[in-house]
């Protein structure tokens, strides 16, 4: 059994040790904000965060996830209520078909520095056919700063207070 945490939830796995981690989110946790384009780790649509590290999920085999933190695009906020990064994005017209987009939030979600270079270099490797990248890279220099209400801890601890105040 590969045991790990999945967006600050503990998950385990029982099945084959090299199956894809991209499958087991989609197919096992249905977890389907990860998307897969290319299958080879070239277009960076299936981009989840391993210990807070960007990492293309189509190439990790779940059995590296051993013990260690997955975030997904379900991490970062959710229907009606997303996070500053995520709205960014939609204000900015950083969206067109959405298919890139969740791995465009992983990867932007951990950048240092948002000034437009910095995006651009921090954000290689994704293929987005719609936008033409000026509206990605505009949306995410603009997110407020902090950049972003990124960690799965913030989810819960913002959570736990809602809870609370029930």
């Amino acid at each position: 059994m590969i045991a790990f945490t999945v967006n600050g939830r503990k998950r385990s796995f029982k099945g084959p040790p090299f199956k894809r981690l991209l499958d087991v989110l989609r197919e096992d946790f249905g977890l389907t904000a990860t998307k897969e384009g290319c299958g080879e780790g070239e277009c960076g649509a299936c981009t989840v965060l391993l210990d807070g590290k960007p990492v293309t999920a189509c190439l990790v085999p779940v059995c590296q996830a051993q013990g260690r933190k997955v975030e997904t695009a379900e991490s970062l906020g959710r229907p009606g209520r997303l996070n500053p990064l995520q709205r960014s994005f939609q204000e900015n017209a950083g969206v067109q078909c959405g298919f890139c987009t969740p791995g465009l939030l992983m990867s932007a979600s951990r950048l240092k520095k948002t000034d437009p270079e910095a995006v651009r270099v921090g954000l290689a490797g994704h293929l987005c056919r719609c936008t033409g990248y000026m509206h990605i890279v505009e949306s995410v220099s603009k997110a407020p700063s902090p950049l972003r209400e990124r960690s799965t801890a913030a989810l819960r601890g913002r959570r736990a207070l809602a809870r609370r105040k029930r």
